[in-house]
């Protein structure tokens, strides 16, 4: 691991546990070991660090879905869209600590005032999201789901599992505990019960 690879390592530990306002670039130095000056030279300023940090979890987060989507071989887009919940609850439970720093208020106070900043959370999240329209293009398009608006109903089911990720995140409820009801109401949300081929299996 390189070093600036490790103050990532660690400013996204400390960001996640103790918010981006109450860390210091000290504690990030002693943390790794690197001179302040060190951190410095890598980034411009603890904004900079931050930046850095939600661009690798973008790349990170697009990297695993890009892999996992590749390796498999959906039957239709019900069982991608299936797939992609499932992946997504996963990867929050692999990538804990960023999916913390991600749900913290602290990333979105920043955005109101760095435009950086709110880039990339909006490209986070149209990543994301793009995942779950192009599930639900694809069943619309092989018949296991029923006409409606793909991007406005990805939002609304990302939303759901995002919402269970929260939950998870700040542990007020295990989310893998609501796994399967949340693929009976997305079932029942989008799934195409007039298509004699379909509609029985996908209205359980």
């Amino acid at each position: 691991m390189t070093k600036k690879e490790s103050i990532i390592r660690a400013a996204t530990l400390l960001f996640s546990r103790k918010g981006f306002e109450n860390t210091r670039m000290s504690e990030i130095s002693q943390m790794t070991g690197a001179a302040e000056g060190t951190i410095f030279y890598h980034f411009k300023s603890k904004e900079d660090l931050f930046l850095a940090i939600l661009e690798q979890l973008r790349q990170d987060l697009m990297d695993e879905f890009d892999h996992y989507l590749r390796e498999m071989d959906f039957e239709s887009g019900m069982d991608m869209l299936e797939g992609a919940l499932s992946f997504y609850l996963s990867l929050a439970g692999k990538m804990e600590d960023r999916f913390l720093l991600l749900h913290r208020h602290d990333a979105y106070e920043l955005a109101r005032v760095n435009e950086a900043c709110k880039d990339h959370l909006e490209t986070i999240y149209n990543g994301l999201v793009n995942i779950f329209e192009n599930a639900l293009v694809k069943g619309q398009e092989d018949g296991s789901m029923a006409p409606m608006p793909p991007k406005k109903t990805a939002l609304i089911i990302f939303s759901m599992v995002d919402g269970l990720v929260r939950f998870n995140t700040y542990e007020l409820y295990d989310a893998g505990s609501l796994y399967y009801d949340l693929i009976t109401a997305c079932r029942r949300m989008v799934g195409n019960h007039g298509n004699s081929e379909t509609g029985d299996e996908y209205a359980a």
